[in-house]
């Protein structure tokens, strides 16, 4: 009879396995120029091998220079190695730097800063090299600044702290309501049942909870209490103690409380505003002021000064004490047209140059080095040389991919954005060589200045809309053309959707009345009877 037992058993599997130069080189893929600039500073900090700087520095030592190339290793100077240990340990870590170039790949030998883009006939895909490391060495990496392209910035020792650094922590609204709690005179209980009713708002101010997916669901008085070890009237009062706070609407459980709360502080809990929130906010939302003023009983003049109050309310309360910070925006490549070609250069201003310490690479050579130091130095030199090699890969594969934005959206950059083509991620990455998560790191987060203006790079990609003869139009065009048609429209008479579709179709884009509802949404633009004007 079969019978179930533990047993051990050897099985020979295959698996890929990504090395830590090919993952840093993803992360690094990632990072935009400023995050870029960001990172190389804190590996300045962190590697003593890497200096700042575009000059080389002449050794005073008479002692010969050790070359660390991984690609000649039998042109190292004998010198560099004093005894037999010295040699055993150096011929390992040449070894050892051999191996660590072999195990990456996508790259091209010779990376440029610049590339061009003939405008007559469109270039032919490079493919990317299978070795990305064979034909760099040190002395390319102490130089490859040096050709003009970059302008050397001047550093000093003791440099003034940016002013960022002066500026204030903008206050949150959690810090706002906690300022005044602090200031209000309540019992100890209560004040604690303040802080839980506090921790429990979202950035507009609203009472809620979040789910373990992360979103925002309501939360009951009675779960507050329960949460937080507090009785269901301390809750209470602590609700009406926060209420009361500034600005004006915090903490209510829907939009009718909201803005009743706030014609409350204003005086105006007697006036017909109120009964409009609490008895009309839906057709309030629709613009239904005819239906209001039949149900309570009101001229249309008297509803219509009732919600010009109601629209001095802020339906979003909490939200000017979260608002973002501003996003600043630095074009990572240049898209330049010099006579009839398209040049890509990329931004390279105040991104740190780095070189290798010829101090530490003197300090191999030296006999009465530690063993454990020597082996951390190489460590260091080994780290180093990956952290280069793969910015330099960066930037060879940003590159590649402008130039493959550059063939297919020339007609764009010479005459506008209504001249934007259809173009997938798949398509450019086949078109380089490289694998369509490669591309789509390449242009996340990233900017290119154009003659048509600043653009994300992901701008560029966008689904294709059946147009004429059967050419693809831009998903963009075609929701730029539905909001064109909805601001010039008659607004006692809004087109509808099937209308937007029946003239899209005259112009030769084939889209239905329910593609022309998806993208109306996707632009928040209400619907042709919530747009209609009611008189």
């Amino acid at each position: 009879m079969p019978y179930l037992e533990p047993k051990l058993v050897i099985k020979p599997t295959q698996k890929q396995v990504l090395t830590p130069g090919l993952v840093q080189m993803v992360s690094l893929l990632t990072l935009n120029k400023l995050e870029l600039t960001e990172m190389i500073q804190q590996e300045l900090v962190q590697n003593p091998v890497l200096e700042e700087g575009t000059e080389i520095v002449e050794s005073t030592e008479a002692s010969p220079e050790v070359d660390l190339n991984p690609e000649n290793p039998d042109e190292r100077p004998e010198a560099a190695a004093a005894d037999g240990e010295a040699d055993t340990t150096d011929a390992e870590y040449q070894r050892l730097m051999e191996a660590e170039a072999m195990n990456h790949c996508v790259t091209d030998p010779e990376p440029t800063p610049e590339a061009s883009v003939e405008v007559a006939a469109p270039a032919e895909p490079d493919t990317v090299a299978d070795d990305p490391y064979a034909d760099i060495d040190f002395q390319s990496f102490d130089n490859y600044l040096n050709d003009g392209s970059s302008r050397p910035r001047e550093t000093e020792i003791f440099e003034k702290p940016s002013f960022e650094n002066f500026l204030a922590k903008p206050q949150t609204l959690t810090d706002h309501l906690e300022w005044q709690l602090g200031l209000a005179t309540v019992e100890d209980k209560i004040r604690l049942a303040c802080h839980s009713i506090i921790g429990n708002l979202n950035e507009d101010g609203y009472l809620c909870a979040v789910d373990e997916n992360g979103r925002e669901i309501p939360i009951t008085l009675e779960e507050i209490a329960e949460s937080g070890d507090h009785s269901l009237e301390d809750v209470q009062n602590a609700l009406e103690v926060v209420q009361h706070f500034d600005p004006p609407g915090v903490a209510a459980r829907d939009l009718r409380e909201c803005l009743m709360i706030q014609l409350t502080i204003l005086g105006e809990d007697e006036s017909i505003a109120v009964d409009i929130v609490r008895d009309h906010l839906h057709k309030l939302q629709n613009k239904q002021f005819k239906e209001i003023a039949k149900a309570l009983n009101k001229s249309l003049d008297v509803i219509m000064e009732e919600v010009e109050i109601i629209k001095t309310l802020d339906p979003r309360p909490g939200q000017k004490y979260n608002k973002a910070q501003p996003r600043l925006i630095e074009p990572d490549v240049f898209i330049v047209k010099l006579g009839d070609q398209y040049t890509v250069v990329t931004n390279e201003d105040e991104v740190p140059q780095l070189r290798l310490s010829p101090t530490y690479r003197h300090m191999l050579e030296r006999d009465a080095l530690n063993k454990e130091v020597k082996n951390y130095v190489k460590d260091c030199f080994k780290s180093a040389v990956q952290l280069l090699k793969n910015i330099e890969q960066r930037k060879h594969i940003i590159v590649k991919v402008c130039e493959a934005i550059i063939r297919r959206q020339m007609e764009f950059l010479d005459k506008g954005i209504d001249n934007l083509k259809p173009m997938m991620i798949k398509d450019v990455a086949e078109e380089v060589g490289v694998h369509p998560s490669t591309v789509s790191r390449a242009v996340a987060n990233k900017f290119a200045h154009t003659a048509q203006g600043v653009f994300e790079l992901r701008f560029f990609f966008s689904e294709a809309v059946n147009g004429p003869m059967g050419n693809g139009t831009s998903l963009l065009i075609v929701k730029r053309k539905v909001k064109k048609y909805i601001e010039n429209e008659d607004a006692r008479n809004p087109l509808t959707d099937e209308k937007i579709a029946q003239m899209l179709k005259e112009e030769g884009i084939s889209v239905t009345r329910r593609s022309i509802t998806k993208y109306r949404e996707d632009l928040k633009i209400p619907s042709t009877h919530q747009r209609r004007l009611r008189s």
